[in-house]
């Protein structure tokens, strides 16, 4: 166990040696703490100002897209990475087996994936609470029975899941590809697409959309609803993007344990 931790501990080193990574944390936070700020000083009034919890929520739904995005990145150079600059070659001839190698690269990505979440509350929290009204945020619990620190608490899960099955998406690409480009690509793509494919394909007319990964992953409707796409049940979507993330995973660990690198 210790030399798994050592193995673990080697990845995360990989990842905080570079600056890109440090570049990405404090844009992140930047973001994060920038959004209040601005709102703060653009108000007119201390009646016209938000609240703090309307405030961190607005935060979190603006600078949670910077967090996917780096979080994508990081999963996507991981393996590919090692790739491109030929060091996957010094790695496997370690008494380390493969499994345990894809398996110490996805832990440290996502402790990559908390870190970069902690660094966005912290700092867009903060932020909110030096630069609001004395507001308790009745924008949000006049549309749900949720208290403010309940949905805002909600809402970064089901936006840390989404990042989770995005990330996981990523690393697959990453594995089976060997690029690191298509697997941010493609990773951007569903990003930005998914409320579109949902939109053509919408579960209401076709039966069989109601399983397509798209329809499932953006969970927040269940905190304002019982129902979600096509008469889903929160239930029901879990199971659909559990069968997903663990086939992107299962399929990563495959080509990769079988995969020749001798070339």
């Amino acid at each position: 166990m210790s030399e798994f931790a050592a193995l673990i501990h080697n990845e995360n080193i990989k990842i905080y040696s570079r600056v890109r990574t440090w570049i990405m944390l404090i844009l992140l936070a930047v973001m994060s703490a920038l959004i209040p700020v601005l709102y703060y000083f653009t108000s007119k009034s201390e009646s016209s100002m938000m609240g703090l919890w309307d405030s961190f929520q607005v935060t979190v739904s603006v600078a949670f897209f910077l967090n996917t995005i780096f979080t994508v990145v990081v999963a996507s150079d991981s393996v590919a990475g090692e790739f491109s600059s030929g060091t996957i070659k010094l790695l496997l001839i370690r008494p380390w087996s493969r499994s345990k190698i894809l398996l110490s690269k996805y832990i440290s990505m996502v402790l990559f994936g908390l870190l970069s979440t902690g660094v966005l509350i912290a700092f867009g929290f903060g932020a909110a609470y030096i630069f609001s009204s004395s507001s308790s945020g009745e924008g949000i619990s006049a549309l749900t029975a949720w208290s403010p620190a309940e949905y805002s608490f909600l809402d970064l899960l089901c936006r840390y899941t989404e990042l989770f099955l995005t990330a996981a998406l990523a690393f697959m690409v990453s594995s089976v590809f060997r690029a690191s480009g298509l697997a941010i690509g493609l990773s951007l793509f569903i990003m930005f697409a998914k409320n579109i494919i949902v939109a053509i394909f919408n579960p209401e007319r076709y039966e069989w959309a109601r399983y397509l990964i798209f329809t499932h992953m953006d969970l927040r409707g269940y905190l304002l609803s019982d129902n979600g796409p096509g008469g889903a049940t929160l239930w029901f979507s879990l199971a659909v993007l559990a069968v997903y993330y663990v086939l992107f995973l299962f399929i990563a660990w495959v080509v990769f344990r079988k995969r020749d690198v001798a070339a």
